[in-house]
C-alpha cells in the first residue's frame, strides 16, 4: 500500500497546469490508497518488501503520477528511489479478505 507524503502533495498542488488552486492536503491524498497485489515471498519480510520496492519504484512512480496528470511531461524528470522515498511510504499486509463472492472485475476498460 502506497501513502503520500508532503513533498509528493506540494508537487501536485505545485504542478498543477490549470493555475487553480487544488488545495490538495496530506489527509485527502491518502484518503484513498493504492494498494499493489504481490507474490507470497514478497511479504516474507521486511528486507523482501524493501528488495521489490526498490526494484519497482520506476513503475510504481509512474503510476502514482499517472494518478494526478496524464501528461508525463509535468512529472519530476529525475525519478530516483531517494525521491521515491521522500514522497511516499509503502506498507506490506500479507492477508487479503475478499468477501464478495463474484469475480473481480476492472470496469475501468
Amino acid at each position: 500500500m502506497v501513502t503520500y507524503k508532503e513533498p509528493a502533495v506540494a508537487w501536485v498542488n505545485e504542478a498543477n497546469p490549470i493555475e487553480v488552486d487544488s488545495g490538495l492536503t496530506l489527509e485527502r491524498a491518502n484518503e484513498e490508497k493504492t494498494i499493489y497485489l504481490v507474490q507470497d515471498v514478497v511479504a516474507d519480510s521486511p528486507d523482501a518488501v524493501r528488495e521489490w520496492v526498490e526494484l519497482n519504484f520506476e513503475a510504481l512512480f509512474e503510476n502514482e503520477l499517472e494518478g494526478w496528470y496524464v501528461n508525463d511531461s509535468l512529472w519530476p524528470k529525475k525519478r530516483t528511489i531517494k525521491l521515491f522515498d521522500d514522497w511516499f511510504s509503502v506498507e506490506c499486509h500479507s492477508v487479503i479478505i475478499d468477501t464478495v463472492d463474484e469475480p473481480i472485475v476492472d470496469e475501468s476498460y
